[in-house]
């Protein structure tokens, strides 16, 4: 089986990385903190990202800043040290197209295909299988990839050029936003109403107001299981900007989005490291119901 190379193993890459070696490949890997859990899996630690480039012509990055994809691609110990014909990188983290585009042509000189990738899903859904991964750009070097992508997911999509993958992730997540505050809500409402709270969630779980974020988040807002994070409130804030600035660069309206980045910006100071189910506070009254304070 083929060595896979992963930098940036966090939240979302250590499940990926464990289905990777679940399917039998070995896979090399780099972070700047504790590999300790990659290497109980199985996983061998690498000193830098130009150690994992040169033992893997597959290499899939998650990576939490520019600057951080800078470091791994450019920097001293990058990966355009040991760049190589035939060889596909691929960058599954938050960056815009412009950033992730510019990486292109110094790894294409070098005989490299960079590949626009993304994830789209919690951790949990990742263990599962149940992300789904989205490629874009070169499209022989995205075939190549996909029996790969398949051993860590059962959903993958080829969307076309590169920055088709980023520019449908930030729209997704308009959606994902959309869905969480939309939950929230209604769980804010329906937790005061008196009814049975998990028949309710049950019930509109298999209705038409069924969401994914619902279903994975409402029972949360229920218990105020806020902890470990799932999802940042800040991460996915900064999605939903992206989405107003895409929209503007369109031309698009955006009144409903405009009121969810306010809902946001009013709930991020409040919610910390917690997950962004936590954004219900933001509807909770702290007054008396006022059907309870009419009855007394």
């Amino acid at each position: 089986m083929e060595t896979i190379g992963f930098i940036g193993i966090g939240k979302i890459g250590l499940p990926i990385c464990e289905h990777l070696l679940k399917a039998g490949h070995p896979v090399i890997g780099y972070r700047r903190s504790s590999l300790a859990d990659f290497e109980k899996l199985g996983g061998v630690a690498a000193r830098s990202p130009a150690e994992v480039g040169e033992k893997a012509n597959i290499v899939f990055a998650c990576l939490p800043s520019d600057e951080a994809l800078e470091e791994v691609i450019n920097g001293p110990q990058g990966l355009l040290k040991v760049a190589r014909p035939g060889q596909i990188m691929v960058e599954f983290g938050s960056h815009a197209v412009p950033v992730k585009k510019s990486y292109i042509a110094p790894l294409k000189a070098k005989g490299a295909e960079f590949v626009d990738g993304e994830v789209s899903g919690t951790p949990g859904m990742v263990v599962a299988r149940k992300g789904a991964i989205y490629v874009s750009g070169d499209a022989a070097a995205c075939e190549t990839l996909a029996p790969i992508i398949k051993t860590f997911a059962d959903v993958s999509l080829y969307l076309g050029p590169f920055g088709a993958s980023t520019t449908v992730k930030v729209i997704n997540n308009i959606m994902v936003g959309l869905h969480i505050a939309g939950t929230a809500q209604a769980m804010a409402i329906g937790l005061r109403a008196g009814v049975d709270v998990d028949l309710m969630i049950k019930a509109i779980a298999n209705g038409s107001g069924a969401s994914s974020q619902f279903g994975i988040r409402a029972p949360w807002m229920a218990q105020r299981r806020f902890m470990p994070q799932q999802g940042s409130a800040p991460g996915l804030a900064h999605y939903l900007e992206r989405g107003k600035e895409l929209a503007d660069e369109l031309g698009v309206d955006t009144p409903v989005l405009d009121c969810l980045l306010d809902v946001f910006h009013r709930a991020i100071p409040d919610i910390g490291d917690r997950d962004v189910a936590a954004i219900i506070e933001v509807f909770e009254p702290t007054q008396t119901p006022r059907s309870k304070a009419s009855a007394s």
